[in-house]
Formats: structure tokens, C-alpha cells, sequence
């Protein structure tokens, strides 16, 4: 088997076999520029060794003869006292990642050697500065030695001679430390090989060996790069940059990685080698002064800019070295860059008639658009964190600490901005979640009440920040010795999953410019319609600026939490019957009517999918243990009462004090009552797994006047809007469906009242019926039930709790991050959908649904409606839009054209 290709051998095509670095080496070759000769051995040879341990049979031999066509070439011997060939050895996956693997310089010198190169360049300072720098990488990358012992060695020397940077050092000063390094290798039992073919063989063994190190196995994990690629290994002519004040190296940017401008960008260092510019020891030098420093060079360094860019048809990050007056190009690779300049770049290229359209839309991953559509932290600014805990929901801000819902409305309202902390929060805590400026929580997931609400809602959120503890009584939170009391300012980075001290300053994203034409690109690219998951005014408002077609979930339990309407709710639960929850639910009526008047106005002719309510009725009740606990303190309250002849309010809370408001026994009377009544419907209400209880269109059906209320308020909203000379676009939606006579006995009631409202109007509503599918059973109906509704929407979150049979908060918190480590799953599947068991039942669904009615039209309304992975499953699927929080509507919208390109 062939392992070994040159520089002439190969092509930018073969970046499987030869690695990314290797296939462009060789493209340069190819290309005329002044790439020093060498070969690749192949990432073939890479895979072989990582399964045996071993060298794969043959390789060596072929390097053999590699280095001798090298050494025919340049006239230059590999080991040789004259005109010696040094080499370096580099990795080079298929992908970059840049710094995870390894690379040595300088290769071949020995103790003779590098008395041959002194006399020979008669520059005895660059032959032992070489020498050393060998040794040095050498016993850290091949031989283990930690890089700090190298270090310290060569700290000694330069204080030892009173001076400050490396290349300061004297002649005998590096002989010293090159006689220390060995000296420290000797003692550890691993001896410096003398030998230059020992020295490459071990080299060639240690990059191979770097494809699993602990930091190249995170950054593909972070990262998504497979695990079976391997890297190849590049073995180059040394050129050296080191040689004197004609000499330099440095690295180069065909545009600003940073802002995305066209410009001659990058750094370089004189008399110096490629590791001293990104080590940090010397300051760099801009690229535009090489003009002064190194004219001719940096004339022909233009022409390389020119060339690359053009020729690559993308930003290219390469590094060069000048050696007396000669320029060299020894790597290319597609620049890494910043989000804010990847648009800017591809929009660029786009318009210089680089690249066309479609592959501007190729070139920026949807991700990166994340952090351009939240208020960030200004990039300038670098502060470390007191915490972390997961990037939940993107976005940064700032706020006074406050520990509950309540207080973030009464500090709002007060003017003060807040950040809500809870160990945990509910959906009573709504409000807090709109009154403050972001949310963390000291538990849960990903796919938390609180991530999954701060999404909907465009707030920044870092969810289950461990190293946080809460003291509700105190009002305080501690991070190890840092103490934060309530009104604290803090700072929460939920792009990052950071949490820092203080009020940090902030820049605010907006849709204009090069992003706005670059998603205008893509939304005539796409097939798939964008449309947002939001349940208020300013929420449908937000989806509008950021380009959603419509509301694809629109929840009407949302609406429930308000604290002006929670007391309602929960009277509607405690009721005994239809009779006595009618005046409460004529109340609510008047609200969601009101609500869905507003949210249908704003959205216009855009659809907008309403659906009806859905968590069990206990999610809006107080926690029982908290009721149980002012319970107990009302009782102990009255009961000193009748000893003392007053109430005691030292033992209550301020909420208890509020609510009695000085009406003393009877009103304590009045709230024992409630509390008791509540704790006692709470045990009706008790379920086992609540979740898989009676919660959606089971809740309708054995409470049907609860749905009819919420039909009745579209309706009438719907009506309304009519009657003005608008034409809203509305859908009404079931959740839970398992059983196709669920349908049935809704949608009666949706007719009915229907019937009704166009009576009292005059004039017929034109209400689209449909279902969530997000039950397996339905999934696998779906045929029957296509026959009762106008559209399906998947609910994949549940739809893949009920698949794995994982409850998602404790998956999440206790053995998924195990399992992804396992690769027992290919990342969270309440992330990034299942490809195969959940994508299966959603295939099945759609077959069987447009079996029984072709024109049926399915989307997707769960967290995955706005993760780029999922909409390349559901593009291939066969659904007609996805749905996902407003911020993520542009990153849909580029990952739905990105799908269509891809696979079409």
C-alpha cells in the first residue's frame, strides 16, 4: 500500500488521504508558489497505528525513500555534514484544528550536526538556537517531558545572563542549555536520540499518536469532527527564519478574521521561528510594516494574498518564512473566523463575483449567527468568570441579584434591571422570567422550564450552574468564598454558560446590512417556511424583525402565568364543578380573547398555530410543601392569637403579613380555609408521572368547558378581526393525541363553537383544525388520524422522551452527559433530533398522513425546530416548516437553505 505522496504527487482534492495541510501543500506545488519540497504520509498509515500500536509494515522504507527524491531535489543531505537537510514534521487532519496536534522543527541535528551548521552558515548562534529549540520540542512532544521543565531551564539562562527574550541569549548560553535539556531527558531515562532516522521515525510515531490526545479528542468532540479521520503527517524542507536580521517568519490573513474587511492582515517576528510568534514571548510585529522592514518581500507576499485567495476562492490563513530575503509558503488553510466577519466575507466574495450566492450561504454555519442576534458582551472586554454552568439560552446581561419571581417585578416596576437566581424555577415564576433581564438557575438542563421558556422569550439563561448555592431565607447566593447578596449586580453570558461580577457593557445586535442581504439569499434558496414559537405581543413582534413567516406554536398556557390571571387559574382548578368554574372562566375568556386579538393583529395574514392548553392543571398550583408550610404557620399564628388576644407576625412571611393586611382573625380564618382546600385538591391532582398523565387533549375531554373557553377566545378574536376588514390566518391545535375519537370529540366542540360565533358575525370563520404529534401511537395512526385534521405539527421533545423512555431533566442531569462521552448516543437527542429511532417515527407519520390526504402540511414546533442538524433531518423528512424561539429564526432560516442546497 501506497503511505507516502510528494508535494508533486498530490492535489486540494485528496484532503481524505493527505489531510487538509497536505492536500494544500501539494496544491501550492502545483501552483507555482515557493513552497519548500517534502511528502505526506497518509492518514491511511495514521489509522493503521492508532488500531495496532504500531508502524504500518513498509512505511519506513517509503519515507526512505521520500527523504532521498527530497534530498535529490535540494541538493541538501539528511544527516549530512555539508549542505545539511533539517526537516519539519507537522500533522495535518482533514480538518483544521488548529494547535491539537503536534509538530516539531528543525529535525535531523545532533550533536555533530549542529557543529557542521555553524560552520557551515558561519552563524554559530542560529545553529545552537536551532539545536536547542529541536531538543526542546522534541522532549516535549515526542519524548513527554513537560513543556514547564524546558522552560524553567531556559528562564535560568536568561536571568543567568541578565537579559530578557530568547534570542538574546549568548552562543554559550545556548550550549548551556542545550547541555541542560539533555542533561534533564537523561535523568528521566529518556536519552536524546543522536541518530536523525530515529529522530524521524519517533516524530512520525508521536503526531500520529497526538490524533488522540486528551485536547484533539475535546476539540472534535466541541466540534463535531469524526473520531475515525486520523491525521497525516507532513514532512518538509526546513527553512528558517531564525537566520539573522534578513530572516523573519510570520502568519497571514487574506482578510480580517475579525471584521471581515479586505486587507493585508496578520504578524510577523525577525530573526525568530514559527512558534515564537503565537508563544506570546515577543510581541509581533503588524504585517503592513514588513513594507518598511522587508520591501521585496512584502511586494511578493501581496502576490501570494492575490494568488490564494483567488485560487482557494475563500479567506485563507497561511504562514510564511522569509530566509535572507527569500519568501516561503509553508501552509494554507481556509481562515478561522469570527461570525461577524464570516457574513461580511462570504457576502464580499459574493459580490467580487468570487463565489456565487450558494456558496456564500455554504460558507457560514448556522450556529455563528447566534451570537450576532443577542446583546452580547462587548468583545474588549475580558473578565473571568466566578462560574459556569450551560449555555442555555443565548444572549448576555446584567442585573441586580433577586431571588424571586415576585421581587423582579417589584424592582422592574421600580425601575432597577434584574437577574432572576432560582435553584430551579416554575411557571408561576412567568413573570419574573418578563420583568428580568435573565435567568440562572443552579439545576437543570438544556431543556429546563427555564431554558426552554428564556428561549421562547429571548432571554439570556445559564442553567444548572452547580458551584451556585442559594440561600432563599438569606436572600444570598455563594460561589466557593464569593458571597452575593440580593441586589448584588452580576453579569450572566448564556452564549458562553458564564457567569461574571459586576455590570458588564454590552452591544446590541439588529438584522441590517450584510446579514440582512445574506438571509435574504438564503430565504430564496430555502424550501422549508420559518416560523417562530411565541406566545405574547412583544414575542410575535420579535419574530417579525428577525424574519419569521408566521407562529408555529403559539401556547396558550403562557398566558395563564401572568400574575394577574394565576389567581383565576388556580380558582378555576379549585372549583368542584362546570357551574362553579363558569363565572371563572368567562373571566378568562375575556383575557385570552383579548390576548389572541393582539397577537393575531401584529402577525396580520401570517399564519398563526394556537394551541390549546396543555401541562397538567398541578403545574399552576402552588408547591405543596410551600402551602403546607404557611399552612402550618397560619395555624400556629392563630393559635397564639387566642392566647395573646393579637396576631404575632414575627413568625410569617412578608407575603403572609401582605395578604392578611391587617384584618386580623378572620382574615387568618379565610386563608387556613384556602390553604387547606388547596393542599387537599392537590392530592386529587397528584399523579404519579404527570407528564404521561392528564395533561392535553385528555384534559379537554374530561374538562371539555376549559378547551371550549379557549375556542370560543380564538374565535371571537378571529370574528373581530374579520369584521375589521382583516384577514387572519389562524389554526387551532390539539396536543397529546394518541387516539384517533380524541380528535373527534374536539373537534365537535370546535365546531359547535364555531357554528355559533359565525351566526352571532354573519359570516363563516376560517379556522384550520390540527394535531401535535407527539405520542409514538399517533405516529404510527398517523394515516387515521390525517383523516380528522388539516395539518400535523411534532412535538419532538416529548416525542423523544416517549422514544428513548428518558425523562428529559433527569437524563439530562445525571447520565446523558455519560452516554454522549460513551458515544452511546450521538450527542443529547433533546438537542439535535434523533436521526434514526425519532426520525423514523416521524417518517412513518408523514407516509402514512399524506397517504390518507396528499395535501396534509406538517411542521415541526419543538426545541429542535431551530437546531441546524434537525433541519437537515426534517428537510429530508418532508416537511413543509419548522418552528423555533424567535432569536433562532435567522439561524432557521439559513440552516432550511443550507438543507436545500446540501440535499437537493
Amino acid at each position: 500500500m501506497k503511505y507516502v505522496y510528494g508535494f508533486n504527487e498530490g492535489d486540494a482534492t485528496m484532503k481524505d488521504l493527505l489531510g487538509g495541510k497536505g492536500a494544500n501543500l501539494a496544491e501550492m506545488t502545483r501552483m507555482g508558489l515557493p513552497v519548500p519540497q517534502g511528502f505526506t504520509i497518509t492518514t491511511e498509515a495514521c489509522l493503521r497505528y492508532v488500531r495496532h500500536r504500531t508502524m504500518p509494515k513498509g512505511l519506513m522504507d517509503q519515507v526512505r525513500e521520500s527523504v532521498a527524491d527530497l534530498e535529490e531535489q535540494t541538493g541538501k543531505v539528511f544527516g549530512g555534514e555539508k549542505d545539511m537537510l533539517l526537516l519539519s514534521v507537522r500533522s495535518g487532519a482533514k480538518f483544521s484544528m488548529p494547535g491539537m496536534m503536534d509538530t516539531i522543527l528543525n529535525l535531523g541535528l545532533n550533536d555533530r550536526t549542529v557543529e557542521d551548521l555553524a560552520k557551515a552558515t558561519s552563524d554559530p548562534r542560529f545553529a545552537y538556537d536551532s539545536y536547542r529549540r529541536f531538543i526542546q520540542m522534541f522532549g516535549d512532544v515526542v519524548m513527554e517531558v513537560e513543556h514547564e521543565k524546558f522552560e524553567a531551564i531556559l528562564l535560568e539562562v536568561r536571568e543567568s545572563e541578565g537579559v530578557k527574550l530568547d534570542h538574546e541569549i549568548s552562543i554559550e548560553g545556548l550550549k548551556r542549555v542545550i547541555s541542560e535539556y539533555q542533561a534533564l531527558l537523561k535523568g528521566l531515562g529518556r536519552e536524546f536520540p543522536q541518530d536523525p532516522w530515529v529522530q524521524l521515525r519517533m516524530s512520525v510515531e508521536a503526531v500520529f499518536g497526538s490524533w488522540d490526545n486528551p485536547r484533539a479528542i475535546t476539540y472534535r468532540r466541541l466540534n463535531k469532527i469524526p473520531d475515525d479521520l486520523g491525521t497525516a503527517v507532513n514532512v518538509q524542507m526546513m527553512v528558517f527564519g531564525n537566520m539573522g536580521m534578513a530572516s523573519a517568519t510570520g502568519v497571514a490573513f487574506t482578510r480580517n478574521p475579525a471584521t471581515g474587511e479586505k486587507e493585508y492582515y496578520g504578524e510577523y517576528l525577525i530573526n525568530a521561528q514559527g512558534e515564537d510568534v503565537v508563544a506570546g514571548i515577543r510581541t509581533p510585529i503588524p504585517l503592513e510594516n514588513l513594507d518598511k522592514d522587508m520591501k521585496k518581500v512584502f511586494l511578493d507576499l501581496k502576490k501570494v494574498f492575490e494568488r490564494l485567495e483567488k485560487h482557494f476562492t475563500d479567506m485563507q490563513d497561511f504562514e510564511f518564512t522569509v530566509e535572507n530575503g527569500t519568501l516561503f509558503i509553508l501552509q494554507t488553510r481556509n481562515g478561522k473566523r469570527t461570525p461577524q466577519a464570516a457574513v461580511k466575507i462570504a457576502v464580499d466574495m459574493a459580490d467580487e463575483g468570487l463565489i456565487d450566492r450558494n456558496t456564500a450561504i455554504a460558507r457560514v454555519i448556522p450556529e455563528q449567527l447566534e451570537t450576532l442576534l443577542h446583546r452580547q458582551i462587548d468583545p474588549d472586554i475580558d473578565v473571568e468568570p466566578i462560574a459556569t454552568g450551560l449555555s442555555a439560552s443565548p444572549g448576555a446581561a446584567s442585573g441586580a441579584v433577586v431571588f424571586n419571581a415576585d421581587d423582579s417585578v417589584k424592582w422592574r416596576d421600580d425601575g432597577k434591571k434584574t437577574l432572576l437566581v432560582r435553584i430551579e424555577t416554575r411557571p408561576d415564576d412567568i413573570h419574573g422570567f418578563d420583568a428580568s433581564e435573565g435567568i440562572l438557575t443552579a439545576t437543570g438542563g438544556m431543556t429546563s422550564h427555564a431554558a426552554v421558556v428564556a428561549r421562547s422569550m429571548g432571554k439570556p439563561c445559564v442553567a444548572g450552574a452547580e458551584a451556585v448555592r442559594i440561600d432563599y431565607a438569606e436572600r444570598r447566593m455563594t460561589i466557593g468564598d464569593q458571597v452575593i447578596e440580593e441586589g448584588d449586580l452580576i453579569t450572566i453570558d448564556g452564549t458562553k454558560g458564564e457567569v461574571m461580577l459586576g455590570e458588564l457593557p454590552m452591544v446590541e445586535a439588529e438584522i441590517s446590512g450584510d446579514l440582512e442581504r445574506f438571509l435574504s439569499w438564503a430565504d430564496a434558496v430555502r424550501r422549508l417556511g420559518v416560523r417562530a414559537n411565541a406566545d405574547t405581543p412583544e414575542g410575535a413582534r420579535q419574530a417579525l424583525r428577525f424574519g419569521a413567516e408566521g407562529i408555529g406554536l403559539c401556547r396558550t398556557e403562557r398566558m395563564f402565568n401572568a400574575p394577574d390571571r394565576l389567581p383565576f387559574v388556580v380558582a378555576m382548578i379549585l372549583a368542584d364543578d362546570q357551574t362553579a368554574r363558569k363565572p371563572i372562566l368567562e373571566k378568562l375568556f375575556e383575557m385570552q380573547r383579548s390576548d389572541f386579538f393582539e397577537i393575531f393583529t401584529i402577525m396580520g395574514t401570517r399564519p398563526v398555530t394556537v394551541r390549546l392548553l396543555d401541562p397538567p392543571l398541578h403545574e399552576f398550583m402552588p408547591s405543596r410543601s410551600g402551602l403546607a408550610r404557611e399552612l402550618e404557620l397560619l395555624r400556629t399564628a392563630k393559635t397564639m392569637a387566642k392566647v395573646n388576644g393579637d396576631i404575632s407576625t414575627e413568625m410569617l412571611t412578608d407575603e403572609l403579613i401582605e395578604e392578611i393586611a391587617g384584618e386580623g382573625l378572620e382574615r387568618v380564618d379565610i386563608m387556613i380555609e384556602q390553604r387547606a382546600n388547596m393542599l387537599e385538591k392537590m392530592k386529587d391532582l397528584f399523579e404519579v408521572n404527570p407528564m404521561l398523565g392528564h395533561r392535553g387533549v385528555r384534559l379537554g375531554i374530561t374538562h371539555p368547558d376549559i378547551y371550549e373557553m379557549q375556542i370560543r377566545a380564538i374565535a371571537y378574536a378571529v370574528a373581530e378581526l374579520i369584521k375589521a376588514g382583516k384577514k387572519p390566518n389562524v389554526e387551532i391545535m390539539v396536543p397529546q393525541v394518541a387516539i384517533v375519537e380524541e380528535l373527534r370529540i374536539i373537534r365537535d366542540i370546535v365546531a359547535k363553537v364555531l357554528l355559533e360565533v359565525s351566526d352571532e358575525y354573519g359570516f363563516a370563520l376560517p379556522i384550520r383544525y390540527g394535531t401535535m404529534i407527539e405520542v409514538v401511537r399517533a405516529c404510527l395512526i398517523a394515516d387515521q388520524i390525517a383523516s380528522k385534521v388539516e395539518f400535523f405539527s411534532f412535538g419532538t421533545n416529548d416525542l423523544t422522551q416517549a422514544t428513548f423512555s428518558f425523562s428529559r431533566e433527569d437524563a439530562e442531569g445525571k447520565f446523558l452527559p455519560a452516554y454522549e462521552v460513551l458515544e452511546l448516543v450521538k450527542g443529547n437527542p433533546f438537542s439535535t433530533l434523533d436521526g434514526e429511532g425519532v426520525a423514523d417515527l416521524m417518517r412513518i407519520a408523514v407516509e402514512r398522513g399524506r397517504s390518507t390526504s396528499p395535501e396534509l402540511k406538517v411542521g415541526i414546533c419543538g426545541e429542535h425546530g431551530g437546531d441546524p442538524d434537525s433541519i437537515r433531518i426534517v428537510h429530508g423528512i418532508g416537511l413543509d416548516y419548522v418552528s423555533c424561539s424567535p432569536f433562532r429564526i435567522p439561524i432557521a432560516r439559513l440552516a432550511a437553505a443550507r438543507a436545500a442546497l446540501e440535499l437537493e
